[in-house]
């Protein structure tokens, strides 16, 4: 009898591209990892991995245990939704993933009441970029993801998951409250082309859309320091080193020394979406997790 714990390991090694990457993904150790693909193989009587220099990649038998393995691991988790649905249990454990911003002004404020509402669940989150976000849910290693749309920057979701809308959020440009253009109502890219910008990393989906905000305009935005959190991009402009742009989902008070600007043509608006597998449809705990999202924020 195949293991299936062990097939979900091979598939994280499948998707990782190493053993020590899908041990970190999956939250063992790397030498977990390999036990349990060895004991797939001894299970199957064929080999699952070739060693390749230093690393590992998947055989011909490794990838077709995968690639038919993964219906049968979708199969039963159908099954298991559906008994948990005849039975109204909102209950288990649910591995989510959010981007940071969510985290703070989404995931937080609403898990916490949920889980009051029903002790038998419990949820464990992982922050993430969306492209690795859609990546974990779709192969099995989270749950429930949350994920943010830029217009005009792709965002690919496969068909085997399902999405729901949760909310839309605006992002504003943040300047310190000396600068020449804090005292206008709104701003356009056209105004900002000799700006000196703090901006995420050039592989993000925010530095993404900075730089389609600027089509049309003949130039590009002029990004003079990088970082991933938005915290830090204010902390910057309160010290004078830039401007920023910042969505409001999640955002940290400005304080007396900065100021948000509203952008037009385009407005930066991007849609925040949750993402499940669709044979977790039936699961009441995904079901309540979709609803306490989606939910209208309380004053």
């Amino acid at each position: 009898m195949i293991d299936l714990a062990a097939l979900a390991s091979l598939r994280a090694v499948a998707t990782h591209g190493s053993v020590v990457a899908a041990a970190e993904a999956l939250g063992f150790t790397p030498s977990a990892v390999s036990q349990q693909v060895k004991r797939l193989e001894r299970q199957t009587g064929v080999p699952l991995l070739e060693r390749v220099g230093r690393g590992v990649v998947l055989s011909r038998h490794g990838r077709h245990l995968v690639e038919e393995g993964g219906r049968l691991l979708a199969d039963l988790e159908q099954l298991e939704a559906g008994l948990h649905r005849q039975a109204g249990a909102v209950a288990g454990h649910l591995r989510m993933t959010a981007f940071s911003t969510a985290v703070r002004g989404l995931v937080a404020p609403r898990v916490r009441a949920l889980l009051d509402d029903h002790p038998g669940l419990t949820v464990s989150l992982h922050e993430c970029e969306p492209w690795d976000t859609v990546d974990l849910v779709a192969s099995g290693q989270a749950d429930l993801g949350v994920v943010h749309r830029w217009g005009g920057v792709p965002l690919a979701v496969p068909d085997h998951l399902a999405t729901t809308p949760v909310t839309q959020d605006v992002a504003d440009v943040v300047l310190h409250r000396d600068h020449p253009l804090a005292g206008r109502a709104e701003l356009t890219p056209r105004d900002l082309l000799d700006e000196e910008w703090v901006a995420t990393p050039g592989n993000t989906i925010c530095r993404q859309w900075l730089h389609r905000m600027y089509d049309g305009t003949g130039r590009l935005p002029r990004v003079a320091h990088q970082s991933m959190e938005f915290d830090s991009h204010l902390a910057l402009v309160r010290a004078r080193l830039g401007i920023a742009l910042v969505p409001r989902l999640g955002r940290q008070p400005l304080g007396e020394e900065l100021v948000a600007v509203p952008v037009t043509d385009p407005v930066p608006v991007r849609d925040v979406v949750a993402l499940h597998r669709r044979s977790m449809t039936a699961s009441p705990a995904v079901a309540a997790l979709l609803e306490a999202l989606v939910a209208p924020a309380t004053a």
